[in-house]
């Protein structure tokens, strides 16, 4: 039993680090589509569109990657090592993330890579609040299954 107990102390601590890995690197999402939008007076002016928007799209895919192929499956393992059934939450959270997913993806296949023209301006600027919409709507998601499935196993492991 005591080494049962100690793996999901072990697995706890492991996802935790992974999450927050995960959420620094949110901050970072957030910092760089700020810097796209034009939100951020320190943002150089200098810096062509384009190369804020291929920095902010590498950092998009990176977190949305993260989430899909690693944090998600770590929470639903952790709740399981507690023998927790949240499928039903997982079953309501995940599509709803999987959406944000999709416009994350056509984004950076409209914009990575391409040269980005005064006249593309006022479409990246649509596209990139529709995208900004669904990513809060996607980060409060994705807090909710980092309370329920992780945080509140703390005072156990403790």
């Amino acid at each position: 039993m005591l080494k049962h107990a100690e793996s999901k102390k072990e697995h706890w601590g492991t996802v935790d680090k992974l999450v927050e890995g995960w959420l620094k690197e949110r901050q970072e999402l957030i910092l760089l589509y700020c810097a796209v939008d034009g939100l951020r007076e320190y943002t150089p002016k200098d810096t062509p569109v384009a190369i804020k928007v291929q920095a902010f799209s590498e950092v998009l895919i990176d977190y949305m990657s993260a989430g899909h192929f690693e944090i998600y499956d770590e929470l639903l393992q952790e709740a399981q090592d507690f023998n927790e059934d949240y499928s039903e939450l997982a079953n309501t959270v995940l599509p709803r993330i999987q959406s944000s997913t999709q416009i994350a993806v056509d984004f950076n296949d409209k914009y990575t890579g391409k040269d980005i023209s005064e006249d593309v301006l006022p479409e990246l600027a649509t596209d990139l609040s529709r995208l900004g919409e669904k990513l809060v709507e996607r980060f409060d998601l994705e807090d909710q299954l980092i309370e329920v499935l992780h945080n509140r196993h703390r005072e156990m492991v403790a």
